[in-house]
């Protein structure tokens, strides 16, 4: 009864929020050339949230109507098709027909038949519909990714133009161009992504906490130099009046019902519930608010990134963890408190009463209903969340005239972020012996324990590092013993070695001790090797005896 009574009250919320507005499908201009004149045309097409779309280009391809398999369910090699195209010759789009299975399926099958890119005809007469991919679990979340080709969908009607063409041996060109919707008039390209701080809602959160590390290091640089404003959003539902004093909305939300994320992945053991993932949600749009007001709001990926890996866990998904993070930063902690607020109030929270303004479609732009979800030039992205399809996508979005140079040419996979130089990236670090954990790299700042002198340090790279070696080391001048010679350090192995930086300075009472053991051990080992010694003299004995009492009676012989 109660898993029913929370199905309800979530299914409510859902429904109720998108009654609110409309969704709006993402469109890319379809030119149609045959030598049937009659469908000659240019002709709206919806583009497909899987695969890469060509953005900023276009693709001239020659369409294929399969003589089986027409809806592309299954795979076409058991029918002894290939689309693969000729040399010298145009690539193929297949046009498929909906219905039997999903999107995806009928993309990945056509990928591995050798299509290009996919056109599916709707089934019936009705608007354009968006591509979706299906739920993310097994067996689709395997093969989802593996989709390269782009996709779209085209009305019944333009459809059945297209096949009856074929049918009479015509042939059917299609231009598929998908400049026009990223364009915006200005120098700057605008993209927000839409996410949240849960990390354990399975492999939604997998693939969007992998984009995360892999573009931040891209989007600090864009930001940087002024190429791009990122803005993050978190979606947020609130729950129905009527269920305002059940458990599920007490668990789930904040600011008595305003503010909730429904857990979905409900696992009762694992720590934090749907209202822990509201604050966090809110603490990260908040220091991404006091950073921008502060000039430098790129500092939104390093917390994400770095929260990921040190607060993730049950036992450190807090206030405390997340606060450590935020200073290591060199963030104002009391600024992010102050814009959270009391989450306990029976009061409006401005930051999430903007997030949910801004869910709601405006204009061309459509309801934001799924997550993670990437905006670019207020459209939304469809395609593979990947640092370089989402590249392409954000170099499309400036004018032919103000295309930046850094969307010109692969300069950008070399660039590092210099991010190190300020405040140590906030890494840990050894002043006395000039060693740091931080690391520029084109994904961004990475703190990493280092190698130093084929010494590998080990720890989080944030607050603790430490080596595993334990060595001998000449001290500085200001640092030697008084007979100048060298010391013994902790360590669970010995090794010689200089260093080249200032060293550690080393515990008398250790030195002393090491010694003490040192000694034992020569000692025991002299021992033991004595004790060997007459075990073996003693076992030969008995054979060497009689030898000699043999050759002793020879010689008596001898003589006699």
């Amino acid at each position: 009864m109660r898993e029913k009574l929370r199905v309800l009250i979530w299914v409510c919320m859902l429904l109720w929020g998108n009654c609110l507005g409309g969704f709006v499908v993402e469109k890319n201009s379809l030119k149609v050339t045959s030598s049937a004149k009659s469908i000659v045309g240019v002709y709206d097409s919806a583009i497909g949230s899987f695969g890469v779309p060509k953005h900023g280009g276009t693709l001239v391809g020659m369409v294929v109507y399969p003589k089986a398999n027409k809806r592309g369910c299954i795979n076409f090699d058991q029918f002894g098709l290939s689309f693969k195209s000729r040399r010298g010759a145009l690539p193929i789009v297949l046009l498929l027909d909906r219905g039997d299975c999903f999107f995806t399926l009928k993309a990945l099958n056509a990928q591995q038949a050798g299509a290009a890119a996919i056109l599916i005809a709707d089934d019936c007469n009705e608007p354009l519909i968006t591509l979706n991919t299906p739920e993310e679990t097994p067996p689709f979340s395997g093969y989802m990714q593996d989709i390269a080709i782009p996709s779209a969908v085209i009305t019944k009607s333009l459809g059945d133009r297209i096949k009856a063409a074929l049918s009479n041996r015509d042939y059917v060109d299609i231009n598929l161009h998908w400049r026009e919707p990223l364009l915006r008039p200005d120098e700057l390209v605008e993209y927000e992504f839409w996410t949240n701080g849960d990390y354990e809602c399975g492999p939604t959160c997998d693939s969007q906490l992998e984009f995360i590390n892999n573009f931040k290091g891209a989007a600090q640089i864009l930001e940087q130099k002024g190429y791009t404003r990122f803005t993050p959003h978190y979606m947020t539902w609130y729950c129905p009046a009527s269920f305002i004093l059940a458990e599920q909305c007490k668990t789930q939300c904040i600011n008595h019902g305003r503010y909730c994320a429904p857990d979905l992945k409900h696992y009762p053991n694992r720590g934090y519930d749907g209202k822990d993932i509201v604050i966090q949600n809110l603490r990260q749009a908040c220091l991404f608010k006091v950073a921008n007001e502060s000039g430098k709001p790129w500092l939104w990926w390093d917390y994400v990134t770095d929260f990921a890996i040190r607060c993730k866990w049950i036992d450190k998904y807090t206030k405390e963890c997340a606060d450590k993070v935020i200073r290591s930063l060199g963030i104002d902690v009391t600024k992010i408190d102050d814009c959270i607020g009391d989450t306990e109030a029976d009061a409006q929270n401005p930051i999430l009463e903007a997030e949910q303004k801004a869910q709601i479609g405006e204009g061309n732009r459509g309801d934001v209903t799924m997550l993670p979800t990437l905006m670019i030039n207020n459209r939304q992205y469809r395609g593979k969340l990947e640092k370089g399809a989402v590249l392409k996508a954000i170099c499309a979005g400036f004018q032919d005239a103000t295309e930046q140079a850094i969307c010109l040419s692969e300069v950008l996979t070399d660039i590092e972020t210099n991010r190190c130089s300020e405040n140590n990236g906030g890494c840990w670090e050894d002043n006395i012996a000039n060693i740091t954990a931080c690391r520029d790299t084109i994904r961004g700042r990475v703190c990493e324990c280092p190698v130093v002198n084929g010494v590998k340090y080990y720890g989080d790279g944030y607050t603790h590092c430490e080596s595993k070696h334990v060595y001998l080391t000449r001290k500085k001048p200001s640092l030697q013993t008084r007979d100048g010679g060298y010391t013994y350090c902790e360590s669970k192995y010995i090794s010689l070695v200089r260093k080249k930086l200032s060293l550690q300075r080393c515990n008398p009472s250790e030195i002393v001790v090491w010694a003490i053991i040192l000694g034992l051990g020569v000692a025991g080992a002299a021992g033991y090797a004595y004790y060997k010694y007459k075990i073996l003299v003693r076992s030969l004995l008995p054979y060497l005896l009689p030898h000699r009492l043999k050759v002793l009676e020879c010689e008596v012989i001898f003589i006699c």
